[in-house]
Parts: structure tokens; C-alpha cells; sequence
């Protein structure tokens, strides 16, 4: 007997992103498969951040789309796939790689406020694409040399969008938010929630499970 779930019930999600894995097992969605696509991220010429990332959001979905194409277990699989940009103006931050990145990032955010973008692109079983860009807006304290230096010194920017990571030490530079805390963590929840429910994905087939372990 095949054990594997009905296509309408298969969740591909495009990302080696651990938070948004994180971030959908908080809410009780669990991927039945994780795909890297490795879809380049350098911004066009021209581009402004949130246009690129819509862009790569859509671009990951597809490229995951053809990558589980040839397997039977993803056939009408939803894929959902996101980008998250942070942004100065129009200036985009790396993810942050190396010590003078994350140098970089935190003086151009110190004091200073920026904005997180977000696009998600859900693939429906279908084949059709489904789109969310969501817009978080952040102001940063002015950061002394000291909390710079330490902050640094964590290491905890390594491999983070604009060089800080919100739900660590950096939470203790934030002034103000307006808008999706966990947009800026990496994956809007409300709208992603929203967006798989609004095609027909049961986003709440855990629910019932996780209430019979409270003690």
C-alpha cells in the first residue's frame, strides 16, 4: 500500500532556509519535501528591492517546480517558495558572508530606519502561480562602537539578510516595527497561512494531533 499523501495534501517548499522551516512547523505545516534551488540572486540593474523580491520568489518556485518535475511523489504538489530583501532606500544589503559585510550592514542601519520585503509564490496543483509581497518597516537605534563590535563578534549575522537576525541579540536594536514580525524573521505567516488555505491546502491538518500532546 503506497504511504505516499494525496497530491492535494504534498507540500514541496523551495528554501534551505531553517527559519522558514522553523517558521511553518510553529503553525503546524510540515513540508513532505525541502529542495534548495540554488536560482541566482544578484539584483538587476535597475532593479528596486521590491520588485526583486517578487522576482526571486517566483523564480525559486518554478525552478523547484521543474527540479521535483520528474518525480511521482511531487506530481500536483503545492510548492511554495519566498525571498526576503532587506533595503536602505533602494540600496539592497547582502546576506551577510564576511565580517566587513556585517560591518557594513549594521553602520548602514544603525539610527537609521529600513524595510523587509518579502515575496511568496505558492505553485497550485494546478500549475498555477499565486503571489503575496509583504513589507515590513524597521528603525534601528543608534548603535554604539561597542554593541556594533560585540554584535560582530556573536557571529550570529552570519549568512542573514542585511547582517542581523531579528529573533537573536538584534532584537535589542529595534526602536520600532510597523507591520509582520515574521516577515522580517524570514516568512510572513498571516499571509502565507492565508495564500495555502485560499487554494485549497490543509494548513490545519496538524492541529488536532498537537492538541492531544498538551498535557
Amino acid at each position: 500500500m503506497s504511504t505516499t499523501p494525496p497530491s492535494n495534501r504534498t507540500l514541496v517548499l523551495a528554501s534551505a532556509s531553517p527559519r522558514r522551516l522553523q517558521l511553518l512547523n510553529q503553525v503546524g505545516i510540515e513540508p513532505d519535501h525541502v529542495v534548495a534551488t540554488g536560482v541566482d540572486e544578484t539584483p538587476r540593474r535597475g532593479e528596486v528591492p521590491r520588485n526583486l523580491a517578487a522576482r526571486l520568489a517566483r523564480a525559486k518556485a518554478e525552478a523547484a517546480k521543474k527540479d521535483t518535475a520528474d518525480d511521482e511523489r511531487f506530481s500536483g504538489a503545492f510548492i511554495l517558495a519566498a525571498d526576503t530583501v532587506v533595503a536602505v532606500g533602494r540600496r539592497v544589503l547582502p546576506k551577510a558572508e564576511s565580517l566587513a559585510e556585517a560591518e557594513s550592514c549594521l553602520a548602514l542601519l544603525s539610527g537609521r530606519g529600513h524595510r523587509v520585503y518579502t515575496g511568496v509564490a505558492l505553485v497550485t496543483p494546478a500549475g498555477k502561480i499565486r503571489h503575496r509581497l509583504v513589507e515590513t518597516r524597521l528603525r534601528f537605534k543608534r548603535l554604539s562602537e561597542d554593541e556594533r563590535v560585540n554584535y560582530v563578534a556573536s557571529g550570529e549575522w552570519r549568512g542573514k539578510t542585511g547582517g542581523y537576525a531579528i529573533q537573536g541579540l538584534a532584537a535589542a536594536f529595534v526602536q520600532r516595527l510597523i507591520g509582520s514580525y515574521t516577515n522580517v524573521v524570514g516568512l510572513p505567516l498571516a499571509e502565507t497561512f492565508a495564500l495555502l488555505e485560499g487554494e485549497g491546502f490543509p494548513v490545519r491538518r496538524n492541529w488536532i494531533a498537537r492538541g492531544g500532546a498538551v498535557a
